[in-house]
């Protein structure tokens, strides 16, 4: 029994602490919707053209807005209240799932409407993600951020795995509308639950304005410090390299010979690793060579994903997926926690800004990676390709940066730190 509780997922920032409990809640109720739509639109785009780089081109329709308003969204929640940010982004991004619905049941058709949509929600996500991610060190101690956010990437995960099957059920089933219409009944919940459960979550007493200087200032805090750039550095290598969402519908449908319900299950697949990498990850809160584990996290997921290009049963695939996924989770968790932990109250939704920018634009850039490749070379190639370049730049960062595999979370990144600039 005591090497199960070694493993099993902890939850006692969850059992311990009302508000990020109600935090939680509100998340977990709309990460599904979320990942449904996510998954519908870019299968509306193919069956409407049938072409990968176009579906690829929805991640540079997200791209852009994640880019101008990711670092001004973090700006903003070091500078207002974050309760109140979520519950204004919380009805734009549900505003957005509603326009998305009345296309479909109207058979507008039009592409363009879709990438419209994508860059909206992209902009209203670029908002609501670092005040998310800024509230969590304000509502657990030190000692449980590993733990809180592993529970985050359990809820993530799950809604990751339910959200596909749901689209490909009823997306394939009742069409696109009855698709985006469960992402807009899901907002309208967790919409209830922040906004009666939440408390007031203020910025610090000696916040900046949201403007340009503010933001310059959270990227100046990153100058010099290697481990934190690390983090990011690595995670960009994985998503633009080794990220092949792009490229599932056409797998589904030219190499695995399925339709919309195979393409569920590929997106599906990195989300149940993931989940299941969560829920027995209780041992990453004993963890503290945060740096080395990271390291061999991000070549696992570039050799799964190798593996996974060179598969020809689907079942084989989707395992290989899975690997994927959780290798890739036990990366983020180790990233955002040393980020956490580094960054004092008043920084942390510049940073978490950034670290947004960095975690939700490495995969568009992906996408448009293998959409492009595929339209050049073939999916096959842009599958595998990918993962041997994930592994291959890994390395080489790993050996440019050596006192990134010498992190010790104890240290709590000692050698890194700088004086913070003044405020005069």
């Amino acid at each position: 029994m005591s090497r199960f509780r070694r493993f099993a997922v902890d939850v006692s920032p969850i059992r311990d602490n009302v508000a990020f409990r109600w935090l939680f809640i509100g998340e977990a109720v709309s990460v599904g919707g979320t990942q449904v739509t996510q998954v519908a639109i870019p299968l509306q785009i193919y069956q409407l053209t049938r072409s990968s780089l176009d579906v690829g081109l929805v991640g540079l329709a997200a791209l852009v807005p994640l880019l101008v308003f990711g670092l001004w969204g973090g700006a903003i929640a070091d500078a207002f209240n974050r309760r109140t940010l979520i519950i204004i982004t919380a009805l734009g991004s549900g505003t957005v799932s509603l326009v998305l619905m009345v296309q479909a049941l109207a058979g507008l058709h039009q592409v363009w409407l879709l990438y419209t949509c994508v860059a909206v929600q992209s902009a209203f996500f670029a908002v609501d993600s670092p005040a998310r991610r800024a509230m969590v060190p304000q509502l657990v101690g030190p000692e449980q951020l590993a733990a809180a956010n592993n529970l985050f990437f359990a809820m993530f995960n799950f809604g990751v795995i339910i959200g596909p099957l749901l689209a490909g059920v009823l997306a394939g089933g009742f069409g696109f509308g009855a698709a985006y219409g469960f992402d807009v009944a899901s907002f309208a919940v967790a919409f209830v639950a922040v906004f009666f459960r939440l408390p007031s979550l203020p910025p610090a007493h000696d916040a900046r304005k949201a403007g340009l200087r503010s933001i310059i200032e959270g990227l100046v805090f990153l100058r010099g410090r290697h481990v934190l750039l690390m983090t990011f550095a690595l995670d960009i290598v994985a998503m633009v390299f080794g990220m092949p969402r792009a490229l599932f519908p056409a797998l589904a449908a030219n190499h695995f010979h399925g339709g919309i319900g195979t393409a569920g299950w590929l997106y599906a697949a990195p989300a149940v690793g993931a989940l299941i990498a969560s829920l027995s990850g209780g041992w990453m809160s004993r963890v503290h060579k945060q740096g080395v584990a990271i390291i061999w996290a991000i070549l696992a997921w570039g050799a799964a994903i190798t593996v996974f290009g060179l598969s020809s049963s689907l079942i084989v695939g989707l395992f290989f997926l899975a690997v994927a996924g959780a290798s890739d989770t036990i990366s983020a968790v180790f990233r955002s926690t040393m980020l956490q932990a580094a960054v004092p109250d008043g920084m942390q939704g510049r940073l978490s800004g950034v670290f947004m920018v960095v975690v939700a634009g490495g995969p568009r850039l992906g996408d448009l990676e293998a959409g492009g490749a595929a339209a050049l070379a073939g999916t096959g190639f842009s599958v595998i390709s990918g993962g041997i370049a994930c592994i291959a730049l890994t390395l080489l960062l790993s050996a440019l940066v050596p006192a990134f595999a010498r992190y010790d979370s104890r240290e709590q990144l000692q050698g890194e730190r700088e004086p913070q600039p003044s405020h005069a």
